[in-house]
């Protein structure tokens, strides 16, 4: 997929330096930055965890409402 993306001069000067140093384009030096901002931010199985400690809802009684919809 293509995306239009507006960059500032400065991080385009920027890129083309570590394009140059690591002999890639900009679109593949560009590819691996999403990629690792995607892992770097992706959640993980321990973030799940607790996610519910705040709500007033009994588990329980959560559990038995869902199931009696099946």
């Amino acid at each position: 997929m293509r995306t239009l993306v507006d960059i500032p001069d400065k991080q385009i000067e920027d890129l083309a330096v570590i394009c140059k140093i690591k002999k890639v384009s900009r679109s593949e030096l560009i590819r691996q930055a999403i990629s690792c901002y995607i892992e770097w931010n992706k959640p993980s199985t321990v973030d799940a965890f607790g996610l519910w400690k705040d709500r007033k809802i009994d588990g329980l009684d959560y559990q038995k409402k869902v199931r009696s919809e099946w």
